[in-house]
């Protein structure tokens, strides 16, 4: 008897990049793209695939790619997570050894390149803003669906309206107080949606989305910081506050310093103008806020990380 046990494990394929291409308008001359980096993860009943190397119990990872390329062509992509539920429920159901599908969506968004002698109809410049991601995990023994939806690389940066000070101090601590300091960070932000939402056939992901976005940005914007825990939670509440959709927010906040120039050997005054901003090394303020009485349901090890 082996001594050895085969514990949780997972396959599939990963990074499939597909680019989509809806045409509408006259003689289909306006365009409308999808440009997503879908992975897929299954579970089931595997183990002789791992023991015995019996492939009896294994869709080929293959399959899975081209699963991906032809549902876009089938039933297009409404959102990332529309796309993602789909295949999801699809590998599930298609095949009996396979229990529980993940799937992973990155999306990378577009501007229309705006020409004066004619409509933008067909060219488009790269937005180079943030990038929206979801994950979509569900299980056939249970009829589970969670939907994850996420973003990140979305810089921000407040110039003032923040401080940092009545800290801790012991021998090693050479940080001043600061009463006027920049504010700046790169959010990763996951956020979890209700059962309801996500088991809603009609949901508007793409407009829950902005909406996130869009309070999680006015939070930044319109809280005065002592910390950026303080705006941390300050971000995530505001979301649950006017989304009822969301039940958990889990933020990434790297701290991006920008530290004064010391330019008084030039005889100059830094009257909070020059900065120097620094790339390496930077301050890593996580965390996450949920509904009372709402379980947790994003994990620390997940997948996207900052």
């Amino acid at each position: 008897m082996s001594k050895h046990v085969l514990a949780q494990n997972q396959y599939g394929k990963a990074e499939n990049r597909i680019v989509t291409i809806t045409r509408q308008g006259n003689e289909g001359a306006w365009h409308e793209i999808r440009d997503l980096n879908v992975s897929v993860a299954l579970r089931g009943e595997f183990r002789e695939v791992h023991l015995t190397g019996d492939n009896g119990n294994c869709l080929p990872t293959d399959t899975t790619k081209n699963t991906v390329y032809a549902f876009a062509k089938e039933h297009g992509i409404a959102s990332p997570e529309a796309f993602a539920i789909l295949l999801a429920k699809h590998f599930v159901h298609a095949q009996p050894v396979i229990h529980e599908a993940q799937i992973r969506v990155e999306e990378f968004a577009w501007d229309r390149v705006s020409v004066p002698t004619r409509a933008e109809q067909h060219s488009f410049v790269r937005k180079g803003q943030e990038v929206r991601t979801a994950q979509v995990t569900y299980n056939g023994h249970t009829g589970q669906l969670q939907v994850v939806s996420s973003l990140k690389e979305l810089t921000v940066m407040n110039s003032t309206n923040s401080e940092f000070h009545g800290f801790i101090k012991d021998r090693y601590t050479t940080l001043q107080e600061a009463y006027d300091r920049i504010l700046a960070t790169k959010v990763t932000a996951r956020w979890a949606h209700s059962a309801t939402a996500a088991g809603e056939p009609e949901f508007d992901w793409d407009r829950s989305y902005r909406q996130v976005r869009r309070h999680m940005l006015e939070a930044f914007a319109e809280t005065y910081s002592y910390s950026l825990q303080q705006t941390l939670n300050a971000m995530a509440e505001r979301v649950l506050d006017n989304c009822g959709s969301v039940n958990e927010v889990r933020l990434n906040l790297p701290n991006k310093h920008h530290f004064l120039v010391d330019l008084e050997p030039f005889g100059l005054k830094n009257d909070n103008e020059v900065y120097y901003a620094a790339d390496r090394m930077y301050g890593l303020i996580e965390g996450t806020i949920h509904r009372d009485g709402v379980q947790p349901v994003i994990a620390t090890s997940d997948w996207i990380t900052a």
